[in-house]
């Protein structure tokens, strides 16, 4: 069955390309534009994933997730024209499980849909022990690693930076995004040390194999991919 998506919207246009897209990649789309509405179809119905608007009249997407969070697990991807890392940090903080900056290409939000609905169906990331990309797969239960029928060796941060890919598989991250989720926002070292570390993992996990599963991302950051599916 295809998974129920509720899209929290204001901008009539934006929700409209957004329940296009969705419709056209097989999911089932409820719209509503304001998060009073929003928050009642929640109560209502289920949902499979939420993308939540912040800016919204009548309930704010803040609020909406906030109340959301008191009876309902579903995942929610918090849509927000504001960049700065204090916006971001409290939308977590209420409960929402990613968040994408306006504009953003379609693309990307559907990348971040299919990452969260792989963690929903799978459990959470706790329980989510086997992660598998091509013939990459990680038992995050005995932190092993294997590219086929070979153990890889990896050191700690190689293999927490090497989960965080995989976990975002199809998503295209930032330096800074690896930076604050593997190192941490109190990072003071070498600001080069993400591409360090990349070539670390890619001299273990695609060097030696045809299939080369990260990518480098021109001007942006980095991204894990398999191209021949």
């Amino acid at each position: 069955m295809a998974a129920k998506i509720l899209v929290v919207e204001d901008e009539a246009q934006l929700a409209r390309l957004i329940e296009l897209e969705l419709d056209h990649e097989g999911y089932q789309v409820v719209v509503k534009y304001n998060g009073r509405d929003g928050l009642e179809a929640l109560k209502k119905e289920e949902f499979d994933l939420v993308l939540l608007d912040i800016m919204l009249p009548e309930i704010d997407g803040m609020e909406v997730c906030r109340r959301l969070r008191d009876f309902s697990d579903v995942p929610v991807i918090m849509v927000t024209a504001k960049d700065a890392v204090p916006d971001k940090v409290e939308a977590l903080d209420m409960g929402a499980d990613d968040y994408i900056t306006k504009p953003f290409a379609i693309e990307e939000l559907l990348a971040r849909i299919r990452a969260l609905l792989r963690r929903k169906y799978n459990g959470n990331r706790d329980k989510n022990d086997i992660l598998e990309i091509a013939d990459l797969v990680i038992d995050k239960s005995k932190y092993l690693v294997k590219r086929g029928d070979r153990e890889l060796e990896l050191t700690k941060k190689e293999y927490d930076l090497l989960v965080y890919l995989v976990e975002n598989e199809g998503i295209v991250l930032s330096r800074e995004d690896i930076l604050s989720n593997i190192w941490g926002y109190d990072y003071l070292g070498e600001t080069n040390i993400v591409d360090v570390y990349i070539r670390y993992l890619r001299s273990k996990v695609d060097d030696p194999y045809e299939n080369k599963l990260i990518k480098t991302v021109r001007g942006v950051g980095y991204v894990l991919r398999n191209d021949l599916k």
